[in-house]
């Protein structure tokens, strides 16, 4: 009791380090409840540069598991044959060791499995039914206590011959027991370090809770500072029925730092001491070696006015939302306007004078709702503490540039984030001081509070469905603390990486708990809006929709999700679950990205190689009407005709039951064309399509127009063609997303994947007077294949914009905007209501394909402002005229946006018509029209 009084009332920062040798006496010497049950680990294991020690070297080095715990007492092998002689064998300290042959060394216990003799149990068959078929094996007799046991230790199964030989082995994959043996873990929410008042005082208390249920020991080692080595450790104890592992110290720790130290069983390498990071962290201190202590609700982390804000009512339907897609850095790290201290952090967002935040305010005027941030939580691919610029300069076509950028590409201060380390803490390299966890925090939301006062909502970019590292890798984390449970594995019980880095398994109950208390922890403490998920397609449906209810149960607030539906790797067509992909959402409300009209506008597609960079040439770059000089000047009229379908059905919002007359005079519903073997039209509702023509990924729509248009295109009408891509997704039903700078012809030197290029191909210029086209080849590595033809445009002194395109894109972009905005027609919220408002004229055979024509019915439609709306879209480079009868005598007029003074086309007001008596409409050269009634 004397060191439990000792310590509550050593407070004071100064005194830190004597709590610290209190707590660590009394761990020492068996004071602490927990210290039985733990050995004590050492300092040295705290301190050491390596993040493990092999306590017990392994005595077999085999990682492979072809073998599945089903559930806590249910094995299968697949591919064994009845009437096997199958036994479980274990060894703690991991010395077993088997060879075919030989009988089995090294064990502690062994066990006879019997076949299971019944069926089963549904949900258990469904969850495992991709491994294949093989028998059921059943550890009949074994009690919970040795079952939790057995998963901390070295365990194999075996066929053996009647003599104990061996005749095969394997190891297990352990999921499927630990959900079973744990249930009741997915129902904690205090994972990680939390600050409380302890339950029989009134002094503050610091509670440590870490989810290791296969670790033989657990301590937490407790750091002054994110440099200071550590000077105490406290033994954790191991709570039976839930897995955890749990410590407190009767002290408020807020703002110290702390790891954890696993002793747990690697299969191939034997009882390993782990120095890990929290999963929960929340902050950390510099390069994520340790995790920060705090309460998210202290006064202390909350800017002047973070309480007090309110949320913005722009958003009433999915579909509402307009969305611009922005990368922290390459927000300001060129905006000289920028203090240099905050270029490329997040403190850039708070000064409101910046060209930056100026072009964000206009757009927010505009009709933006939503700011997508790329990743902002804590990512491991970018050094906080010695991170490098390279100064690059080169000409046009130079390679000097790429080569610059790719010796400094792991080393520079670039990344688009894609690899999490952390998922619940900011990253560091956005923060003024890296080093400390609180600023990270603050400054973070500094920045959410800074887009929010600018009228813009903050959605964050969150990537579940794959981890920065596994194994005994210094980036991972979860697969250090559970091994085996956290990564989706394939039959050899190797981790799948069909994602591109180390997938997870949000199948299994505590990683789609991680991500569920994660998507919590940002809504619910930094006020995100909404988020959109990273390859959505890998992580279950039901696990997205248990997540949207739970944030509107905990908040009040319905946070819209979406996400990348791709359906590939080893989960495609639902080989292990319901997928979150696009055929699959039908009905959840969560939106997915829309490739169809995408495509169809753009040409081609991300596996085009070779000349097909150029000659692929799609609805809006040229497809037929206008061949560049390696197209195929033979394809038939009705490719043109069928691109132009495609553009119209992104323009009806992907729905299934729409219906339409397509290129061969038929009326079918989307769900009837056909899309490379898939439906085309694939959703129920619009909210669950987004629309797009450029994000992130693969080349800018600037540059893929660049090889794909015409050499001898003018500048300005580049920028005509780039804003008309922008007003399909302007004018589509569903939710409208948009790639930062696509509306100032953004170009990355013809990079098709920058994501690790640097600042010099990722740059903006909110001053509005380069595009940095043809500022150097990009990076061999993804693009050498295109240097004939890159080299080629890159030295065409007509590509690059003038500062008048770049203007006039960036204005027409914000009079799209304006008239999205100005009625709900263009964001019907319903299947039903864009059934019976929207309709498209000029379909069919006999159509001209190089105009869109559409109406939309705004009688009895709340917020639509126009009792009707005719749309057109012109991608000829003439004049095109069309006669609609039934829109004769309706005195329609041109939207009141084309007509304002500063309106970005000046030829719509002066060149579009529509004659009244007759029902004839022009349309000037590229451009997009939109006319109004009453």
């Amino acid at each position: 009791m004397f060191f439990e009084q000792a310590i509550a009332h050593t407070k004071s920062y100064r005194s830190f380090l004597l709590r610290c040798a209190l707590t660590t006496y009394a761990a020492t010497y068996g004071i602490h409840a927990g210290a039985s049950n733990a050995a004590i680990a050492s300092f040295p294991a705290c301190n050491a540069a390596q993040f493990e020690s092999t306590l017990v070297p392994a005595a077999m080095t085999t990682k492979e598991a072809h073998a599945y715990w089903l559930s806590s007492k249910l094995i299968r092998w697949p591919g064994m044959a009845p009437g096997s002689k199958v036994r479980l064998y274990t060894s703690r300290t991991g010395q077993l060791k088997l060879n075919k042959g030989s009988k089995p060394l090294g064990f502690d216990e062994v066990f006879t499995l019997t076949e299971a003799g019944k069926d089963l149990d549904s949900s258990i068959a469904k969850r495992f039914a991709y491994i294949g078929s093989g028998n059921e094996y059943e550890l009949a007799n074994a009690d919970s206590q040795q079952l939790k046991s057995l998963q901390q230790a070295q365990v194999m199964i075996a066929t053996e011959d009647n003599e104990g030989r061996t005749l095969d082995y394997t190891g297990l994959q352990i999921a499927g027991a630990l959900d079973d043996l744990y249930k009741i873990a997915g129902s904690l929410n205090d994972y990680g370090a939390s600050i409380s008042k302890a339950a029989s005082a009134k002094t503050t208390q610091t509670q440590f809770r870490a989810w290791a249920p296969t670790a033989q020991r657990v301590s937490v080692c407790l750091y002054p500072d994110g440099k200071t080595k550590s000077t105490a450790i406290l033994p954790m104890q191991l709570d039976a029925d839930t897995g955890t592992w749990q410590a407190s110290n009767k002290t408020d720790l807020s703002g110290k730092y702390y790891t954890y130290l696993i002793d747990v069983h690697v299969p191939g390498q034997g009882l390993v001491r782990n120095r890990v990071t929290d999963p929960y962290s929340i902050s950390l201190t510099t390069d994520s070696k340790r995790s920060y202590i705090a309460d998210l609700s202290s006064s202390k982390l909350k800017p002047k006015g973070w309480d007090e804000q309110k949320f913005s009512n722009k958003v009433k339907n999915q579909t509402d939302m307009q969305v611009y897609e922005l990368h922290v850095r390459d927000f300001s790290i060129n905006d000289t306007t920028v203090k240099p201290a905050w270029r490329g952090k997040y403190l850039a967002f708070t000064d409101a004078s910046s060209n930056g935040m100026r072009h964000l305010q206009a757009l927010s005027a505009a009709g933006m709702t939503d700011i997508h941030l790329l990743p902002v939580f804590d990512f491991a691919t970018v050094s906080e503490s010695h991170c490098q610029t390279p100064a690059i300069k080169g000409k046009a076509d130079g390679e000097e540039q790429q080569k610059l950028a790719m010796q400094y590409a792991d080393k520079d201060c670039y990344n688009w984030g894609y690899e999490p380390y952390h998922y619940n803490a900011p990253e560091g390299s956005y923060a003024t001081d890296a080093s400390d966890g609180g600023k990270r925090i603050i400054e973070f939301r500094k920045m959410i509070m800074a887009l929010h006062n600018a009228g813009l909502r903050v959605g964050m970019d969150v990537v579940y469905n794959h981890t920065a590292g596994a194994g005994q890798t210094p980036y991972s984390v979860l697969d250090r603390i559970v091994p085996g449970y956290y990564q989706r594995l394939n039959r050899l019980g190797q981790i799948e990486h069909s994602t591109c880095c180390d997938n997870t398994a949000t199948e299994n109950t505590m990683m789609a708990k991680l991500m569920s208390d994660s998507v919590s922890l940002w809504a619910r403490h930094y006020k995100i809006d909404s988020f959109r998920f990273d390859l959505m397609g890998h992580q279950p449906r039901q696990a997205m929709e248990d997540m949207q209810a739970r944030l509107l149960q905990e908040t009040g607030r319905h946070i819209q999700f979406l996400g990348e539906g791709w359906n590939f790797g080893e989960i495609a067509d639902g080989k292990r679950f319901v997928q979150a992909s696009q055929l699959s959402l039908n009905g959840s409300g969560i939106g997915s990205f829309s490739d169809r009209a995408r495509d169809a506008l753009r040409g081609g597609g991300h596996g085009d190689a070779g000349e097909g960079i150029v000659k692929n040439q799609g609805y809006i770059n040229g497809l037929v009407h206008t061949p560049n000089a390696l197209a195929d000047k033979t394809r038939p009229q009705q490719n043109l005709l069928r691109a132009a379908d495609m553009i119209r059905l992104g323009l009806a919002g992907s729905i299934r039951s729409f219906s339409m007359q397509t290129f061969d005079d038929k009326t079918r519903q989307l769900q009837d064309i056909d899309y490379g073997g898939q439906p085309a039209g694939y959703a129920s509702q619009p909210g669950e399509v987004v629309n797009y023509v450029e994000n992130h990924d693969n080349q800018t729509l600037f540059d893929i127009n660049a090889y794909r248009l015409p050499l001898d295109t003018s500048s300005a009408d580049r920028a005509r063609i780039q804003a008309l891509a922008l007003a399909t997704t302007a004018f589509s039903q569903g939710v409208a997303y948009y790639h930062a700078g696509v509306d100032i012809l953004r170009s990355k030197s013809m990079d098709s994947n920058s994501f690790n290029s640097g600042d010099w191909f990722n740059r903006l210029d909110w001053s509005y007077s380069d595009n940095y086209f043809a500022t150097g080849l990009p990076p061999e590595k993804d693009n050498a294949q295109f240097y004939p033809y890159i080299k080629l445009v890159l030295k065409q002194p007509n590509i690059k914009p003038t500062r008048e395109d770049i203007a006039y894109c960036r204005d027409q972009f914000r009079d799209l905007l304006q008239i999205r905005a100005s009625s709900s027609l263009f964001r019907l919220s319903t299947a039903s209501d864009i059934a019976q408002r929207l309709h498209f004229y000029n379909t069919g055979a006999t159509q001209n394909p190089l105009l869109i024509a559409a109406h939309l019915d705004g009688k009895q439609l709340t917020e639509a402002n126009f009792g009707s709306v005719m749309y057109f879209i012109n991608i000829s480079p003439q004049a095109q005229s069309i006669v609609i009868d039934e829109q004769s005598q309706r005195g329609y007029q041109l939207h009141p946006t084309h007509l304002l003074t500063q309106a970005a086309d000046k030829r719509v007001a002066v060149e579009a018509k529509y004659e009244n008596i007759s029902g004839r409409f022009t349309i000037p050269a590229l451009s997009a029209v939109v006319f109004v009634g009453q």
